[in-house]
């Protein structure tokens, strides 16, 4: 057997990348794909490799020839790369192709060795290698038989969406038999070019066999194995990602802070959402406006403050709805003058949004980092503070203060005469009714004090980015509303809120689940040695670990299992972890893969 790399063209799409150097030649983590793909074919036993070239050509035969490569590799020229697609340069390797069986790639893509002996160990003697379609995913697509033998190849202008459950997208990789390319593919190759020119795709031509009774070759479907195809700088950054290993996948991953939809077998267990909600109904409410809600302006302030006011039952006048709780963060801390008094570890984005000097802080001494209002009371009786950040239950310890001590905490900062600003994004999952302080007549109680609600945490919507602000205090709440644009949120969160009321039931039953799974795992993990499990009242617990360190632990799970979890060293100092609460099944996934890695 012998493999055709197809390595011709320009790659203008990666643009600085390619300036000098043809598209095979950039590197992912530290290594060129024409590398990496000759090395992983070297070690296959494969009586030579021909490689296709164009641009640069020159250099790229240095290249490879430096390498020293132990299996032949012969070179055939593609002189007109810039004014033809792959289909002439494999029509230029036609007669290797007919001349023994083959493996046949493009030097764009890069995948784990194992996707060659997927092809290689299969029985069957013409392959196309697919894997399940996912929104990062352009060109042909495919639909299968039971038996995988090609039902349709479908151009990416012409994907039915509501259909990408069944779609399979071609790698890129395949297997042709002597045989098969011989008595079909090669002919019907000469056929199409002479018929619609050099400028075509190869695939073209399996897509006309495809027709026929008896296509010769079939689908070989991965399961899970890594791959990417890169065409633009965007690809690279999620290819380097992908196939980073160790501390620098970990710090990669979180450095995104976020769009791991990109990553669709990435389980997170690192952002904190309400994974029971929005209810499977609400969700199609939501996708049988689409149309009119991409097409339209959102309203302006005065009604999107109303919609956030009316689900939390407040008057309007006393709400400021933000693009993600994170706007009014900002916000909130830009307008508060004086110094402020924080609790660490915590949510840092306070913290963050202010110098150091203004900051005083209190670190419980726990070591599970729990605290009571008593606490904080002692240690800021005496401070010179003008304000003072709480966030309960907090983050990422989970620790909760019960409502009547949340009243005592009003009560102190009123008499002290701080504004109090107080985050309860967390709040819905604790076990007790009377959690929430978004409520009228207590916020006109205690005009100091500023009540900050994430609904992104709490309502399982971060990709909306709706959060608000409430307090008594008029005056600041005007001020805060000037302070962010006038449309400050999208219409697809307008409309959230909008229709909101009708599923108020269906919120209630999801942070029912939320404390239940709680539960569940906690007693899960509580079993696993090495694993100590702090007392959490929110759709997080955080674990203390032994025998390991917290960026081991996270490494591992991310590298071995594909998990995401929150590494709290740097916040805590110590070997902390956080683990946010998903569905039972990703549970079980996560408590079986730390009895792995603990035992």
């Amino acid at each position: 057997m012998q493999a055709i790399i197809l390595a011709a063209g320009m790659g203008k799409r990666l643009k600085d990348y390619t300036k000098n150097n043809t598209k095979c030649m950039v590197e992912v983590c530290g290594q060129t794909l024409i590398e990496r793909a000759l090395r992983d074919l070297d070690s296959r036993g494969l009586s030579r490799i021909v490689l296709v070239i164009g641009y640069k050509g020159k250099e790229l035969r240095d290249f490879v020839d430096a390498l020293q490569i132990k299996t032949p590799v012969s070179y055939v020229n593609n002189p007109i790369y810039d004014r033809t697609n792959n289909i002439y340069s494999l029509y230029l390797a036609k007669d290797y192709l007919v001349s023994e069986d083959t493996l046949l790639l493009e030097s764009d893509i890069i995948f784990e060795p194992s996707v060659l002996d997927e092809l290689i160990q299969d029985p069957r003697d013409s392959l196309v290698l697919v894997d399940h379609y996912e929104s990062w995913m352009d060109g042909t697509c495919l639909k299968l038989r039971e038996d995988d033998s090609i039902e349709a190849f479908i151009p990416g202008k012409k994907l039915q969406f509501q259909e990408r459950g069944l779609y399979f997208k071609t790698v890129n990789l395949y297997k042709f038999s002597k045989l098969f390319s011989s008595r079909r593919y090669v002919p019907f190759l000469e056929a199409y070019s002479k018929a619609l020119g050099n400028n075509e795709y190869y695939e073209q031509v399996l897509k006309v066999l495809a027709v026929l009774e008896d296509a010769g070759i079939y689908a070989k479907r991965l399961s899970g194995q890594k791959w990417y195809e890169i065409d633009d700088a965007q690809d690279l950054a999620i290819a380097s990602t992908l196939f980073a290993k160790g501390p620098e996948k970990l710090r990669r991953i979180q450095a995104s802070y976020g769009g791991y939809w990109r990553y669709p077998s990435l389980k997170d267990f690192c952002y904190l959402v309400n994974p029971f909600f929005p209810s499977l109904h609400m969700k199609e409410e939501m996708k049988a406006s689409y149309d009119a809600l991409l097409g339209a302006y959102p309203s302006g302030m005065a009604i999107n403050s109303f919609l956030a006011a009316r689900m939390v039952g407040l008057p309007e006048e006393m709400v400021v709805v933000g693009n993600g709780a994170a706007e009014l963060i900002k916000a909130c801390m830009e307008m508060v003058d004086g110094r402020i008094g924080i609790i660490r570890p915590s949510f840092e984005e306070y913290g963050h949004r202010v110098s150091k000097e203004r900051l005083v802080v209190y670190s419980p001494q726990e070591p599970d980092y729990s605290y009571a209002v008593s606490d904080i009371k002692a240690f800021f009786r005496e401070k010179d503070i003008q304000n003072l950040v709480v966030i309960n239950p907090d983050n990422p310890s989970g620790n909760y203060m019960n409502a009547s001590s949340v009243m005592e905490l009003f009560e102190f900062t009123k008499e002290k005469g701080i504004t109090l600003i107080y985050d309860e994004s967390f709040s819905d999952f604790a076990c007790e009714e009377e959690r929430s302080m978004l409520r009228e007549e207590l916020l006109s109680r205690y005009p100091n004090v500023f009540v900050v609600k994430s609904f992104s945490k709490s309502y399982g919507i971060p990709g909306l980015r709706l959060g608000i602000a409430a307090s008594a205090d008029r005056r600041l709440v005007d001020i805060l509303k000037k302070e962010v644009a006038i449309w400050n949120i999208n219409s697809f969160a307008e409309h959230f809120m909008q229709i909101f009321g009708k599923y108020e039931k269906d919120y209630a039953i999801s942070t029912r689940l939320v404390a239940g799974e709680r539960e569940w795992l906690s007693e899960e993990l509580g079993r696993i040695p090495g694993i100590r499990v702090i007392p959490s009242q929110a759709n997080y617990i955080m674990v203390r670990l032994e025998g390991i360190t917290a960026p081991c632990l996270a490494e591992r799970l991310l590298e071995e299992y594909d998990i995401l979890i929150k590494d709290l060293s740097a916040k805590t100092g110590g070997p902390y972890v956080r683990i946010a609460i998903r569905g039972r099944e990703d549970n079980q996934a996560l408590v079986r893969a730390l009895a792995e890695i603990m035992k």
